[in-house]
């Protein structure tokens, strides 16, 4: 089968593309066929090895010290279940589904990934493509989870910085269906996109300082783990709650992925889709998102439909 392989960290360059044997499920696993993965921010880590010094050496023995320990990344995909093992009872051949890999040794950007039955994974949402499927289980989840952390409430004020990211694009809506009045905080090319999502208000960061405003926010979400809470504190309401992917832990819920499933479903949120490559166009996807300036999500097309 097709993969993209990184033999070592560093740049968009090290991903090529190769032909690796094609995987085999084990009795409690289903074998994917591949049709859409991502560009998230966990492939770019991954790839440049670019985290936090707080963490360089734990990640470090995680990933691989001198190379990449998992060479295929791709932390989310969408495809059709090809295989079944004996033991495999939620799916079935021919499901669609879309998963995280987050905790499955990653390997979306491949036209095959086995995967555990009790994966973070669900059956497709049949409203939607493969590719907005495959941009779900992680942005979406995680504003989710940060969201209810901050202990979101009907009628409060939230405020959302990096609003036009993968995670941002998500927070407005959810912020929305929860009831809150939600701003937006992004630069200026991407203020009527933040405003379509459902923002009632946007500050344009080129052009104005939020934290010197009058304003007061219930809660303050900040998607891009930029600032440290002390920077919003003028600007948080007393007893308001402030969140950051800064303080985010790596554990996935099934309950979160099913609740963004049935969601979709409904119509009260969907996958911004920035820009789609085909797999062997991987190398320009992230270099595209390694310039930081996506909208939303970068989706892969792997395989045949």
């Amino acid at each position: 089968m097709k993969a993209i392989v990184a033999s070592q960290y560093g740049g968009p360059e090290v991903l090529q593309l190769e032909e690796v044997r094609k995987p085999t499920p084990k009795d409690n696993e289903i074998l994917v066929k591949v049709h859409a993965t991502t560009v998230t921010a966990a492939d770019f880590r991954m790839r440049s090895f670019t985290v936090p010094a707080a963490v360089w050496i734990p990640a470090r023995l995680a990933l691989g010290i001198t190379k990449p320990r998992q060479p295929i990344f791709g932390s989310e995909l969408a495809g059709v279940v090809e295989a079944v093992g004996k033991n495999v009872t939620r799916f079935k051949v021919g499901d669609q589904v879309f998963a995280s890999t987050l905790t499955e040794n990653f390997g979306g950007y491949a036209e095959y990934k086995c995967l555990p039955e009790k994966a973070m994974m669900a059956i497709k949402p049949a409203n939607i493509s493969y590719e907005e499927a495959a941009a779900l289980p992680i942005g979406a989840t995680t504003a989710l989870r940060l969201l209810r952390k901050g202990n979101i409430q009907r009628g409060q004020k939230v405020l959302i910085y990096g609003a036009s990211g993968s995670v941002g694009t998500y927070a407005i809506q959810l912020a929305k269906y929860f009831g809150a009045e939600v701003t937006g905080v992004c630069s200026t090319a991407n203020l009527e996109m933040v405003k379509s999502l459902g923002a009632d208000h946007v500050i344009d960061y080129t052009k104005e300082d939020f934290t010197a405003t009058e304003e007061r926010y219930d809660v303050i979400f900040d998607t891009l783990a930029k600032f440290p809470k002390s920077q919003y504190s003028q600007v948080l309401a007393p007893n308001g709650t402030f969140v950051s992917m800064a303080k985010l832990d790596t554990k996935e819920h099934m309950d979160n992925l099913i609740f963004i499933k049935e969601l979709i479903e409904k119509g009260e949120i969907k996958a911004v889709i920035d820009r789609c490559y085909p797999l062997e166009n991987i190398v320009e996807a992230h270099r595209y998102v390694d310039a930081g300036h996506k909208k939303g999500n970068v989706a892969i097309k792997v395989g045949e439909k």
